[in-house]
């Protein structure tokens, strides 16, 4: 069963998949399922007409393949500039996601699509300060987030709180759980692709 969201809500975290985990995450939602299958198909469809291109990130190449549209982060710098319009194939799909968590879809300034061969990981980090609302939906294969705290202490970081995220699923981070805690990907056994929404929190 989907649970409908409202903005005030994922500022909240409200999300009855994981109540262990829902006071420590607050600003963590997640559906499931978002997509249905004939979705993430034509979604797939899309984005094997893109394309991606390996992610240099301070001067190593990542084992994994990218492609942004709407603004480009450039982590030399940390700056944002504007980039290539999102595609027209993705429009129903923002479409969805600002039905879904009730905001205008013109808020939605940037997606990131990620292709993940086996192996692949995010390693630990918090998405770029320009950004605000995250929002990942996972395609072709399911994958595990795992989250801690971003400050660390005299007796460490903490608890690792991980959490399974299933294909075709959506999530979104907000709130504590975009600034407060850093999140990375473990090793994924199939390839998998995501798409990554950001709004901004402020023009540039």
């Amino acid at each position: 069963m989907k649970q409908q969201l409202t903005i005030a809500q994922i500022m909240v975290a409200q999300t009855s998949l994981f109540p262990a985990e829902e006071k420590a995450l607050r600003g963590f939602s997640y559906i499931e399922p978002f997509l249905s299958q004939e979705q993430e198909q034509a979604l797939l469809e899309e984005i094997s007409r893109l394309d991606l291109h390996p992610l240099i990130f301070q001067g190593y190449e990542a084992k994994r393949k990218v492609r942004s549209f709407g603004y480009d982060y450039h982590f030399d710098s940390r700056t944002i500039t504007e980039g290539r319009p999102i595609p027209e194939g993705f429009t129903a799909l923002l479409e969805h996601v600002a039905k879904q968590l009730n905001v205008p879809a013109a808020d939605i300034k940037e997606m990131l699509v990620t292709e993940y061969p086996p192996g692949a990981v995010i390693n630990w980090h918090r998405d770029a300060p320009p950004f605000d609302i995250i929002i990942g939906i996972s395609l072709m294969s399911d994958c595990r987030f795992r989250f801690r705290p971003y400050e660390k202490t005299r007796q460490g970081r903490g608890s690792i709180i991980t959490l399974p995220v299933r294909r075709r699923s959506l999530y979104v981070l907000s709130g504590e759980a975009r600034s407060d805690w850093e999140h990375s990907i473990a090793p994924v056994k199939t390839p998998r692709y995501s798409i990554t929404l950001r709004t901004l929190k402020m023009l540039t």
